[in-house]
């Protein structure tokens, strides 16, 4: 199976998880295996690496290409369910947690998972290969959930116009392929608006993560690797869209916080700390070496959490 992953902003994840070789880490998202591969090298006998991945395609691969370090296992578990695969593998907390968020290199180049609008394939975009499909959705779905979850999850200013078309055809047989969903987002978009940029992108942006319940599993994702973490152990999360980069950034604010008494009290009664400081104020990006030689990094945010000391409830 041909699995081409380039690791995003690897030296950056490196840094900000402050790797110790006796520590203990999670990759919550294994893909290629390009961020779990650097963590496990930099790892002692006494290190463990455990990687997650929701996609069985993804589990396979992993595990081949991490079976050269004996520290390193993977498993075919969502990232939102972390917290409960620690507690089977006897695992109270971690000393970092990696997180690369959104849909991999190689779910995107396999045209056959109906991930991309550059191919014509099935309309599938389930990374578990399980559930409802994204034939599913522009099939069973009303018109107005179709349109807010283009608006919502895409931020698609025609979305109700493409909402339309998408039920309007599918009274006549139904939305199979990529193609076909592709040609109704171009024949929805004005004439002017198909110059700036190509309109499918946010379409199946959306449909994507509607059918995978990205968000969903991000949030609890986020609250499980935070609270698996060691005092003084880190998380580091990659995002590749401006909607997923907010979630992340409100909980690492949530998280930075101190007093959360109402402002008009004179002074503090709360005694509330902070659970956790960021490690950079700022989101790092890829520099110009990178932008060169992998065009995924384009979009990429990296942003690092440090738990506090303190309880772990």
């Amino acid at each position: 199976m041909e699995f081409n992953h380039i690791p995003v902003l690897l030296d950056q994840c490196l840094d900000g998880l402050s790797i110790r070789p006796d520590g203990i880490y999670v990759d919550g998202t294994a893909g290629g295996a390009g961020h779990s591969s650097a963590i496990a090298a930099k790892l002692g006998v006494n290190g463990r690496l455990i990687a997650l991945d929701r996609d069985p395609d993804a589990v396979a691969v992993a595990s081949e290409r991490l079976s050269r370090f004996p520290n390193a296992q993977v498993i075919h578990r969502n990232y939102s369910e972390m917290r409960a695969v620690l507690d089977e593998l006897g695992v109270e907390l971690a000393d970092g947690i990696l997180m690369d968020l959104g849909v991999s290199s190689f779910q995107l180049d396999e045209g056959s998972r109906g991930f991309s609008y550059h191919t014509d394939a099935p309309l599938d975009m389930r990374m578990s290969k399980e559930g409802m499909s994204a034939a599913d959705l522009v099939n069973t779905y009303s018109e107005n959930e179709i349109a807010r979850i283009l608006f919502e999850y895409g931020e698609e200013k025609f979305s109700r116009r493409i909402a339309s078309n998408i039920v309007r055809i599918r009274e006549t047989a139904p939305i199979t392929t990529t193609t076909q969903l592709a040609d109704i987002v171009r024949d929805s978009y004005p004439q002017k608006a198909k110059r700036e940029k190509n309109p499918c992108k946010k379409t199946f942006q959306a449909v994507r993560i509607a059918v995978n319940g990205e968000f969903d599993h991000l949030s609890k994702g986020l609250e499980d690797a935070f609270f698996c973490l060691k005092p003084g152990g880190r998380l580091a999360v990659i995002t590749f869209h401006s909607l997923e980069d907010r979630i992340v950034k409100q909980k690492f604010a949530a998280w930075c916080r101190g007093c959360i008494c109402p402002p008009d009290f004179p002074q503090c009664v709360c005694g509330h700390k902070p659970e956790g400081k960021l490690v950079n104020r700022k989101p790092l990006e890829a520099d110009a070496a990178e932008l060169e030689s992998n065009n995924r990094s384009r979009s990429a945010k990296l942003r690092v959490i440090e738990r506090c000391g303190g309880s772990n409830d």
